[in-house]
């Protein structure tokens, strides 16, 4: 064999090895560019509609909990509202603002969690 014909067996060689390489490269940013879209994204975006929730809330606002109670704020801390349940005024439950997924003001506007 020629000096030619081994230099062009080696670099097609090479040029393959590289062209492997780079469609593996091209495949990982198109599974993190997805992921990105379809985990990390919307998980953002709960956040936020939940942290404008918990914000938002004050006595005397109507809200939807995430096990399907409704009930009327009596009490806001910090991390923790107290909601009276149904019409008997004893039925208090402490609970975590996280809990609430929907809020009604009394003037009417609705606050909910997007999905």
């Amino acid at each position: 064999m020629s000096y030619f014909t081994m230099l062009l067996a080696s670099t097609g060689k090479q040029a393959g090895t590289g062209s492997m390489v780079g469609m593996i490269i091209f495949y990982v940013a198109l599974i993190l560019f997805m992921l990105y879209f379809m985990v990390l994204r919307p998980s953002k975006n709960q956040q936020k509609s939940m942290d404008q929730i918990a914000s938002s809330l004050e006595v005397g606002d109507s809200v939807l909990t995430a096990s399907g109670f409704y009930g009327v704020i009596v009490t806001v801390e910090d991390e923790i509202v107290v909601v009276e349940f149904g019409s008997n005024k004893n039925c208090r439950i402490p609970m975590k603002k996280a809990a609430i997924t929907a809020v009604e003001k009394p003037d009417g506007t609705t606050i909910s969690m997007d999905r």
